[in-house]
């Protein structure tokens, strides 16, 4: 069997940095020779942490191994480029750049997909079937099985087009200014506590309220008309690590405003005034 390790960046303990050194370093001796590929995600969905990625891509070229990193969270808010992190490969879903469900990106280095053999059958990924053999059709059309959701890929485009128009400069300046100025209003909420506060952050922040389960924060916000997403984030380990069950997350796009920051701290008063 391979061998395969999941950590979590940005939450390595005073403990752990102390025995094992940074997280970088960690993650270098946790490949080892049975590491057959990494996978990591570049903006952490639970914490906001922006991760090193292009560090941690050269660490495992270091020691031969291919890198896929998730970037569902970074799409919307970083100007990524492929070429410069040297990745072999980059995902994101289409529904995290304002765009429909059902539909993402997967980019990938043309020598590995080469040399990769397509994981479905259907229309298009070949380009000649006899008896004898079957001929593969040429990248991409050899992953692209069947029809396609046109429609959801057309919807993406628009979305792209949107997100351009705007600036992917001018969308992290306005979050920038939006995580800063919630960071300061719910800081000074009293018994909440943030969780995940790394230097680099995208416009995430968790939460706990003292003595309030993160669900009860959710539905009281919900009826204030304050849309949280409350859970574990399908983060579990990271929950451990904090020992917390759950937290509240408030998400911040370029559609949001100041003053929705503050809708949400009068909200968390309303929480307070119900559960308290």
């Amino acid at each position: 069997m391979p061998h395969v390790t999941i950590i979590e960046t940005g939450i390595v303990s005073p403990k752990n940095r102390e025995r094992h050194g940074s997280y970088p370093q960690m993650f270098e001796r946790m490949i080892g020779d049975r590491t057959k590929i990494v996978a990591l995600s570049h903006v952490s969905n639970a914490l906001g942490t922006i991760n090193p990625v292009a560090e941690l891509i050269a660490m495992a070229h270091r020691r031969g191994v291919p890198v896929l990193v998730d970037g569902a969270q970074a799409a919307p808010h970083l100007a990524v480029d492929v070429v410069d992190l040297d990745c072999d490969f980059y995902a994101f879903s289409s529904h995290k750049v304002y765009g429909p469900t059902g539909v993402g990106v997967l980019y990938g280095k043309a020598a590995l997909l080469e040399a990769m053999p397509p994981y479905q059958g259907g229309g298009d990924m070949i380009s000649s079937v006899t008896f004898e053999k079957t001929t593969y059709n040429v990248l991409p059309y050899k992953f692209e099985a069947g029809t396609p959701n046109i429609a959801g890929v057309i919807g993406l485009g628009a979305a792209i087009d949107y997100v351009e128009r705007i600036g992917l400069a001018r969308v992290a300046a306005h979050e920038s200014d939006l995580l800063a100025y919630a960071t300061d209003r719910l800081s000074a909420v009293p018994g909440l506590r943030i969780v995940g506060t790394a230097r680099h952050k995208a416009a995430v922040i968790s939460f706990v309220l003292e003595g309030i389960h993160p669900h009860d924060v959710g539905t009281v916000l919900d009826q204030e008309g304050i849309a949280v997403r409350t859970g574990h984030h399908c983060a579990q380990p990271v929950m451990d690590r904090f020992g917390v069950p759950a937290t509240a997350r408030a998400s911040f796009a370029v559609y949001n405003t100041r003053d929705e920051v503050d809708a949400l701290v009068a909200g968390l008063g309303k929480v307070r005034e119900v559960l308290g």
